[in-house]
């Protein structure tokens, strides 16, 4: 059943192709040579076959033409529609509900603590101490907030920091790629009938923006005040993205071995390096550059020589429980469209809800960069100033709870005939919370690096 319309005098579109196959036992050809006329037998009666000889099988087709109403334009509305959107909403609702009261808690509490802390700080500067013993305001201030003591080392480097700086730089790469390709997909300019186009953009955007991640990378590195430029150089536009190729190569070549056509062919993989060596790192090295020559502002205060005793952490504040306590807001916030994007890749249905998944993105970035605030202003209250990695890392820990997602998805949802299909859906999982865990990891250490400059900067510190 083939339907068309007519978009004007004599001249038609096919908006819809509907097939039912049949078994038929009185398949005939009746044309012989060019003639391909033939009789398709009647409906009801199949065809038996007999194991014991040979079958000689006629194929034959028949088509009938139906005038519909849908334009070529709409052709894909039918398979695009929006199911079960009521859910979609009840679920961003409630993330949002529970994202201002995050960010509230946040603003108000840090907020008019941090004010409180400030004014005291500041007054105590401007008199001497000795002149308040007894008072008990000295006191109060070590027991209340021991944030304003780790003055002289929150600006410390961080130990790997290259690592820490690379990581950041391709969080950022991957933060505006991914931004901007949901954002166009939100917008109608990319058809989710055509998954290829996404790809492609995607790998674009990324491209693009490797220029971004090189600059942001070199920043960060010299504020950390790292050495190794050389290193950074090389290693922004070949470490992470090396290791994602060399995942997707070495997951591609057990489809190959297997004779799938889903193998992505020798050619394209050839043109994705090309546009790697080609364009990315030369933009990559471009930004970095850049980066590594533009003057950086004085920190807020000055960083002691002789690096000030830590404390050990009790609870939440140490660093595993901290990765699983803020991981799990991120992961909350896209836990049902991340059900949807598994179910388009591993369950061959089309996903097209692209409008909830911007607003589900925008969910997930201001949840990230408010938890790992809130980690910070309690690491950083325990006089602990190793804050940087500690704000990658927690923020970054919502890429934990995806992968162990994707196992449960895998035992619920999805079944393979062999052992290369759970070796690829292991692989391909793995690479996707890697991914995450850099992407929710910058977000969360952008948001700390403003947060501590900001407090900082407002003390009077001698």
């Amino acid at each position: 059943m083939v339907d068309y319309h007519q978009v004007r005098k004599e001249e038609y579109r096919v908006v819809g192709i509907l097939v039912n196959p049949s078994s038929r036992a009185g398949s005939k050809r009746l044309g012989e040579e060019e003639d391909f006329s033939a009789d398709c037998g009647r409906e009801g009666v199949g065809l038996e076959l007999n194991i014991a000889e040979s079958n000689r099988i006629t194929w034959t087709y028949s088509v009938t033409w139906r005038s519909s109403s849908v334009s070529f334009a709409t052709r894909w509305d039918k398979y695009l529609r929006v199911y079960d959107a009521e859910v979609h909403w009840i679920w961003l609702t409630a993330n949002a509900i529970v994202m201002v009261l995050l960010v509230v808690m946040v603003a108000t509490a840090l907020g008019r603590t941090l004010r409180k802390d400030i004014q005291r700080y500041n007054k105590l500067n401007q008199i001497e101490l000795d002149d308040l013993h007894g008072t008990g305001i000295d006191d109060g201030v070590q027991e209340d907030s021991g944030w304003k003591l780790v003055h002289g080392d929150v600006f410390r480097p961080p130990k790997q920091s290259l690592l820490l700086a690379l990581l950041v730089g391709n969080g950022a790469q991957l933060f505006t790629m991914v931004g901007f390709t949901i954002g166009f997909a939100a917008i109608g300019f990319l058809s989710p009938s055509n998954r290829g186009s996404l790809a492609s953009v995607m790998i674009l955007l990324y491209t693009i923006f490797a220029f971004l991640g090189g600059y942001t990378s070199s920043r960060v590195y010299k504020l950390f005040r790292g050495q190794a430029w050389k290193a950074l150089f090389i290693l922004t536009p070949s470490l992470i993205p090396g290791i994602v190729f060399a995942t997707f190569f070495l997951l591609n070549l057990l489809v190959w071995a297997r004779q799938s056509s889903g193998a992505v062919p020798f050619t394209t993989m050839l043109v994705i390096v090309g546009i790697w060596f080609l364009i990315s790192v030369p933009l990559s090295l471009a930004g970095s550059w850049l980066g590594f020559r533009q003057p950086l502002p004085d920190p807020p205060v000055k960083t002691n020589q002789i690096p000030r005793q830590i404390p050990p952490a009790q609870g939440y504040l140490r660093p595993l429980p901290s990765v699983l306590v803020v991981g799990i807001l991120p992961f909350a916030a896209s836990f049902l469209e991340l059900y949807f994007i598994m179910s388009s890749l591993w369950s061959s249905r089309i996903y097209y809800m692209f409008g909830f998944l911007f607003l589900c993105y925008g969910l997930i970035v201001v949840t990230s960069a408010a938890a790992s605030i809130l980690i910070v202003y309690f690491i950083l209250g325990n006089e602990d100033y190793r804050w940087q990695w500690r704000a990658f890392a927690a923020s970054g820990g919502s890429g934990v709870y995806v992968f162990l997602y994707c196992l449960i998805y895998w035992a619920r949802r999805v079944s393979f005939s062999s052992w290369t299909g759970g070796v690829l859906y292991l692989g391909y999982s793995a690479l996707l919370a890697g991914l995450w865990f850099v992407l929710s990891g910058t977000v969360g250490f952008m948001a700390c690096w403003a947060f501590v400059h900001r407090i900082y900067g407002s003390l009077k510190v001698d």
